[in-house]
């Protein structure tokens, strides 16, 4: 039966004992780890949050004591009186290993059955298993460490923007659905029934509205919301470090970020990030790395082969740029040995896979050369290719081509990132950069429509003011993305605060003026009312703990995260609900055929 706690009150956490307490009295707390009962002589491991501590039964401990420890199985909640004496044999696998706890009284606080899978690091259970039963995958030492890291990345945080300045506020989680790039989660309302609410994919409108409230400097730790599909760092709800200045150009946005980002790998990894990062504009990270958020801990570096084929009799090289695209590859160093010919039909059907029509290659074998192009280009042409490539003997070069230039970079873009995992050569630092100077707008090919790249309140840059009568691609805009190790951490822009400039925008968006007041006439009406030039991004904390911990996937960072499917497996969210509360709302499920 299960005994109360009450009368004693912890003295010290488990993992925080040492060789300089040995003779102190002291109460613990926490879960079995493990019990080993040797008959004359019980040893339990007590584990909490802090770590693990050794609690020992012996011939002197009293019996009702010793018969109570010889019960205890894992998992089961304990209190324990003791004194702190020092460990005969010792060791060196956990903090405490110089110390035990001669235990004097226990206290069975909750006994539990079988877990259903062991409570240890590097545990084999699937993780659909662990993730039904999160509460106890949340007991091992390596979750636990990276939540109570992800705290403290949190607390350096409020912090860092507390002594710049900066103001928390929260904004509304209940808002008014305005197009933001994703699909909204939307939250049916019962007074108002035939109306939404949608949950924020970022609190955008609401922190300018701070600034025309003269806040000035703004921050806040904001739940988002998206409702897209999952991959290993995005989730439907994420955590942001939200922050928007006025009287602001680019120039202090960025200068806030950095010092933000320094602050918190010295304070939490005790690592100096060099300042100022490097600055890419959008045209130049594509053109060398085929992605708007490129790592550069390798090289392979995207160079253009279109002169140097363009005289070639090749038809898909002679059809691509004839048809206005390009001829561009990669060259993978030391890569003969692991792309061997049936390596790189995989990297074949991969691009296919993305879009791309094929996948061209050279081989610099010992013995000499093996190519796609063999039998379509001339020696000179070949070697006009190899001298554009750099490679040398062991390399491999890789080759695409396409009518359409920005599908050859992203393909090229995405060979880079797949060699790079094949051949093994990521480094372990931290590169950050900036990647500024984005595009306005960008064709979206399934609507056949210009879109905002960013938000349509992002300010395009001065030298493209008299250019907004042109051609849409281009017109840049005052936006910049943090980029780390190939993962975007942060975006944000100079936002527009002219009405004129806003309208023009809106009409270049395909927005009428009723469609843009409907949408988002509450901020027009407020830039009306005397709005200060300002800007802000959005950090994401979710993916910034998982890059500093080098967490493969943001569950490993997120208290009850969701799979794939966007579902939960521990409460099976979301469910059904009761006939009763969907008539409440004014609601009726269609019906589909299976």
């Amino acid at each position: 039966m299960a005994e109360f706690l009450t009368g004693l009150k912890r003295t010290n956490y488990c993992g925080e004992l040492r060789a300089s307490e040995i003779g102190k009295e002291v109460v613990l707390c926490g879960w079995t780890q493990r019990q080993r009962d040797m008959g004359h002589l019980i040893f339990i491991d007590l584990r909490d949050r802090t770590g693990i501590v050794q609690l020992a039964f012996d011939d002197t401990t009293e019996k009702s004591v010793f018969e109570k420890a010889a019960a205890v199985r894992s998992e089961y909640v304990l209190a324990a009186v003791g004194v702190v004496r020092e460990r005969s044999a010792k060791t060196n696998k956990i903090p405490t290993g110089d110390i035990e706890i001669e235990v004097k009284e226990l206290r069975i606080l909750s006994e539990s059955e079988v877990p259903p899978f062991e409570i240890i690091d590097n545990c084999n259970t699937a993780e659909a298993t662990r993730l039904k039963y999160r509460y106890l995958d949340l007991r091992r030492p390596e979750l636990q460490n990276n939540l109570i890291f992800r705290h403290k990345v949190a607390k350096v945080t409020r912090d860092y923007f507390d002594e710049n300045g900066f103001i928390e506020l929260e904004t509304p989680m209940l808002i008014k659905s305005t197009p933001e790039g994703a699909r909204d989660f939307l939250v049916p309302s019962r007074i108002h029934k035939g109306s939404f609410y949608a949950l924020p994919q970022s609190p955008q409108m609401y922190k300018q509205l701070c600034m025309v409230a003269g806040f000035d400097r703004y921050m806040q730790i904001a739940r988002c919301f998206r409702d897209e599909d999952l991959r290993a760092d995005r989730q439907p709800e994420f955590t942001q470090i939200d922050l928007e200045m006025s009287f602001v150009d680019m120039e202090d946005v960025l200068e806030i970020g950095e010092g933000y980002i320094k602050r918190v790998f010295k304070e939490v990894l005790d690592i100096d990030i060099p300042t100022p990062f490097p600055r890419y504009t959008y045209n130049e990270v594509m053109e060398r790395y085929g992605s708007d958020k490129p790592d550069t801990r390798y090289g392979m570096e995207i160079f253009d082969l279109t002169d140097a084929v363009k005289d070639s009799g090749f038809g898909v090289f002679k059809s691509a740029i004839e048809g206005g695209g390009s001829v561009r590859g990669i060259t993978a160093k030391n890569a003969v040995k692991t792309y061997t010919r049936k390596e790189i039909d995989k990297l074949t059907e991969f691009v296919r896979g993305i879009g791309a029509k094929g996948l061209a290659w050279i081989r610099m074998n010992d013995d000499g050369i093996a190519s796609s192009l063999a039998k379509f280009m001339t020696e000179d042409e070949m070697n006009a290719i190899l001298e554009k490539s750099g490679a040398e003997k062991g390399d491999v070069v890789f080759i695409v081509a396409d009518t359409d230039t920005n599908n050859v970079l992203t393909t090229l873009g995405a060979v880079r990132v797949e060699c790079a995992k094949r051949l093994d050569i990521i480094g372990d630092g931290y590169n950050f950069l900036w990647v500024v100077k984005f595009p306005f707008f960008e064709f979206d090919k399934e609507s056949g429509e210009w879109i905002a790249m960013h938000h349509p309140f992002t300010s395009p840059t001065d030298d493209c003011l008299d250019k907004l009568d042109g051609s849409k691609g281009e017109v840049y805009a005052k936006a910049y993305d943090m980029v780390l190790n190939g993962t975007e951490l942060s975006s944000g822009s100079i936002r527009i605060t002219n009405p004129d400039l806003q309208k023009k925008m809106f009409e270049m968006l395909g927005m009428s003026d009723e469609e843009a007041y409907t949408k988002f006439g509450f901020l027009m009406d407020a830039f009306k009312y005397g709005a200060p030039p300002h800007g802000g991004m959005g950090i994401g904390l979710d993916r910034l703990v998982m890059q500093m911990l080098k967490a493969p996937t943001l569950r490993d960072v997120v208290l009850f995260p969701k799979v794939q499917n966007a579902s939960e497996l521990m409460t099976n969210a979301p469910s059904d609900v009761d006939a009763q509360q969907l008539i409440d709302l004014g609601i009726e499920i269609a019906k589909t055929e299976e």
